[in-house]
């Protein structure tokens, strides 16, 4: 009787019909057991990127040189940001405006050249109100004109490792050879988040109030995702609707970036999406320094070892859970030889997370000796020879 159940059941599940409503009844599983799946974003163009990491998450035809509208507005305040913190220039100087400033169109702060607006106010007129006058005449204070700032810019993106951006002019004004990705603009906002945290608070303003005008920013986002910190709209003709946003949810910081939707509404329901899967499913880390910090076996020096540590500091963002399939493993070349130099680099350590035979390598950073390690004597250098030569012989030996 109890072979004949067990047979029914055989029976039962080799049914199509019952395979098929397991499968919808199971849980997605990682892609690869390692990775969630990627999601569905309606843009022409996406990327998300975790703030300390600069790891991508995901993304969509990233690399793609596109228009990027009044997204350029993040790089003029990179270096507005980065002129206030050299102490270059001073929230409170007043600022002239000029004619070109002045017969900018677009969206403006309805600046006049009988005025000398604040640098205060000129951020908050590129920031909430997207200002194309404000962006020209914080160009023009900086940097003698816009096409003279628009070289900084460029500058600034190569450090930024921008590789994919090229700027003309400071507002995002539709010109022929002005353009820059989805990736790019997601590592804009990163960095201006991480090397600007006072003036990032910014991006999270509604509105904001000058020449007894009142105006709303342009970032829904601000208003449907609890989470949101930031950062900006962009909008033409050709660009489509854009947005570059910002979440924050405990540690884990998240930037996206959409090129190319239909509408304000889309291009902020659709980064709501992107950063709202990313939140639900990663956290970021920041390992210890016991898990990074490692020695290393040094020869013809007056010291036998040397630790290293991670040249920068390190954070890992991980999907939710599998904190302990994260591993770091340091690989250098030996034999390693004195003399070494406090912060030389020796190896690389690589963030990696493993579940039985697969692997994801998330990020590999580059070690660097902790202290000065001298070189020996001639007795020392013969000796650490010897050594040399019977490590080899029984390696030789156990192949």
């Amino acid at each position: 009787m109890v072979l004949a159940q067990f047979m029914r059941v055989k029976q039962l599940f080799l049914q199509p019909a019952v395979w098929l409503l397991l499968a919808v009844l199971s849980p997605p599983a990682l892609a690869d057991d390692l990775w969630p799946s990627e999601p569905t974003i309606a843009a022409k163009s996406w990327a998300l990127l975790d703030v300390d990491s600069s790891q991508v998450l995901f993304s969509k035809n990233a690399d793609e040189h596109l228009p990027p509208a009044s997204l350029t507005k993040l790089m003029t305040l990179y270096l507005v940001f980065e002129s206030l913190k050299k102490k270059q220039i001073q929230m409170d100087d007043q600022l002239p405006v000029s004619k070109k400033a002045w017969k900018i169109g677009g969206s403006t702060m309805f600046l006049e050249p009988r005025m000398t607006p604040r640098v205060d106010d000129l951020i908050h007129g590129v920031a909430t109100f997207s200002g194309n006058d404000s962006c020209i005449v914080l160009a023009e204070y900086l940097s003698g004109s816009e096409e003279a700032f628009a070289e900084r810019m460029n500058a600034k993106a190569k450090e930024l490792g921008m590789q994919d951006s090229h700027f003309l002019n400071a507002t995002g004004w539709p010109a022929t050879g002005h353009y820059s990705s989805a990736h790019d603009m997601a590592l804009l906002g990163a960095a201006l988040w991480r090397d600007f945290p006072e003036q990032y608070r910014i991006f999270e303003e509604r509105e904001y109030t000058f020449d007894g005008r009142t105006q709303p920013n342009r970032n829904r986002l601000l208003w449907i995702m609890p989470e949101a910190t930031g950062l900006k709209t962009g909008h033409t003709q050709e660009a489509g609707y854009c947005l570059v946003g910002a979440a924050k949810q405990g540690k884990t910081r998240l930037v996206s970036a959409v090129f190319g939707t239909t509408s304000d509404t889309a291009r902020a329901g659709q980064s709501k999406a992107l950063l709202g899967y990313g939140l639900r499913q990663f956290e970021t880390v920041r390992p210890s320094t016991r898990q990074l910090r490692r020695k290393v076996e040094v020869f013809h020096g007056k010291d036998d070892h040397v630790y290293l540590e991670p040249s920068r500091t390190v954070w890992t963002i991980i999907p939710k859970g599998m904190e302990k399939k994260l591993s770091f493993r340091l690989s250098y070349d030996s034999p390693v030889s004195a003399p070494i130099k406090k912060g030389q680099a020796i190896g690389v350590i690589e963030a990696v997370l493993q579940m039985g035979e697969r692997k994801k390598i998330l990020d590999r950073i580059s070690m660097v000796a902790v202290r000065e390690v001298k070189e020996a004597s001639w007795f020392g250098r013969q000796w650490d020879e010897l050594r040399l030569w019977w490590q080899k012989k029984d390696m030789d030996g156990n192949e």
